[in-house]
């Protein structure tokens, strides 16, 4: 178990984070392609759920992380 000391301000975030609407990581996965090729292609870009999903989520958020560093690279 980690001790409270050992949890990082992100960390605390990422627990305390709102993550509604409702999101799997299933239906994350599912959707992470397409989020990630088109937030390259237009900052602009917004998905909401995925992006609430993504800031609770640290397996997904560091796949994201990963592929857009892929398609910018």
């Amino acid at each position: 178990m980690t001790a409270a000391a050992d949890l990082t301000p992100e960390a605390v975030r990422a627990l305390l984070a709102d993550t509604e609407p409702y999101l799997s990581c299933d239906e994350c996965f599912a959707r992470i392609d397409e989020y990630v090729e088109r937030r390259v292609s237009d900052r602009g870009f917004r998905d909401d759920r995925l992006e609430t999903h993504l800031a609770g989520c640290g397996v997904c958020a560091e796949e994201a992380a990963a592929l857009e560093e892929l398609l910018r690279g």
